[in-house]
């Protein structure tokens, strides 16, 4: 059975950052999804794990940063100039090729964890 692990959420004020790491390997398709209150789960960035091309949404773009270290299995997501707006339960999800922010292509998911940025 798939195991994946997300660390690294927690409170942050807004302008603040965070880390999410996630342990997984072995897919080719790495991606971070998100899901606020009353609202469906959203792809934040996702990544190919051979090729390194590196897919975000407009919302984070410039301020997210998805990568990988093959090395020790883990993925993450830098997160800079949080924003209210981020507040929401973060996912790692992996899935095969092609790569995308959908989040139907990822068969694989972790708990989940929380991400809270106050004003």
């Amino acid at each position: 059975q798939v195991q994946m692990v997300e660390s690294g959420g927690g409170s942050v004020q807004a302008g603040g950052s965070l880390r999410l790491s996630c342990a997984a390997s072995g897919y080719n398709c790495m991606g971070w999804f998100r899901q606020a209150p009353g609202k469906g789960r959203e792809g934040v960035a996702a990544i190919s794990t051979t090729g390194g091309s590196t897919y975000y949404t407009d919302s984070v773009k410039g301020r997210f940063t998805i990568s990988q270290d093959s090395a020790k299995n883990t993925l993450y997501l830098q997160m800079n100039s949080l924003k209210p707006e981020d507040t929401a339960i973060y996912y790692c999800a992996a899935g095969a090729w092609p790569c995308s922010l959908r989040y139907e292509g990822y068969p694989y998911w972790g708990q989940g964890t929380q991400v809270t940025v106050s004003s």
